[in-house]
């Protein structure tokens, strides 16, 4: 058995979650916050069999998807901030970021 846990955009989570109940997995859905941009993220902790991780994986590809945002950064956190003018740049947000660890046991009460 394999516990996927998948941190992704909030703006994926719901169609994430609907894709993840059609095709039979069960997950628990965590609210978290990203720490480059601040923003909202959903964590997904799937519990599933071993030979069943590539579906997960592919279902999670499938609905999860990177696009540009443009952000402007915060300011430098060491030494003046006199000359400091902070341009928006355009990055890439979204896609998720996916951990899967064995399980040893897995009991449900």
């Amino acid at each position: 058995m394999k516990l996927v846990v998948a941190v992704v955009q909030d703006k994926d989570s719901n169609r994430l979650s609907n894709a993840l109940i059609k095709t039979g997995f069960r997950a628990t859905k965590l609210a978290s916050t990203g720490g480059f941009l601040r923003a909202g993220n959903t964590t997904f902790m799937i519990g599933t069999e071993d030979e069943r991780v590539t579906e997960v994986l592919q279902v999670i590809k499938a609905n999860c998807k990177i696009r540009e945002q443009v952000v402007t950064p915060v300011s430098p956190m060491g030494g003046t901030t006199d000359s400091y003018i902070p341009f928006p740049v355009e990055v890439q947000v979204g896609g998720a970021a996916v951990f899967v660890m064995p399980v040893e046991r897995f009991e449900h009460f």
